[in-house]
């Protein structure tokens, strides 16, 4: 079992910048890969970005390229979301999740993920 809890959502300004966490605990030795998916009201879950727990690779919906950035703290079984640019397109609930059953790299389907966490309000105003 690996449990996740978000935190660090707020509001901000449009053009303005966020970072929220996510850590992790229980049986953190089994995750492969951590992702940042996020859902709008009345809207499905859509991937954001993901990274490999262990080599550091990266993935990035289109749709954030180039101005969100997503790290790994592997000693604090900690990873980040760091959202530059923000615009009110960009406010969702977003989740943490985790890939502990390997798969084919990219990881961007709900489908592909076994954990969730609960998930941290970002609102982003005009």
């Amino acid at each position: 079992q690996v449990q996740l809890v978000e935190s660090g959502g707020g509001l901000v300004q449009a053009g303005g910048s966020l970072s929220v966490s996510c850590a992790a605990s229980g049986r953190t030795f089994i995750m492969k890969v951590m992702g940042w998916f996020r859902q709008a009201p009345g809207k499905e879950r859509e991937f954001v970005a993901a990274i490999t727990w262990s080599g550091g690779s990266t993935d990035y919906a289109n749709s954030v390229k180039g101005r969100f950035t997503i790290s790994r703290d592997n000693a604090k079984n900690t990873v980040y979301l760091k959202m530059n640019s923000l615009q009110p397109e960009d406010t969702a609930i977003y989740y943490c999740a985790a890939v502990v059953d390997p798969r084919s790299w990219p990881y961007r389907s709900v489908r592909d993920y076994d954990y969730w966490g609960q998930g941290t309000q970002v609102t982003v105003s005009s």
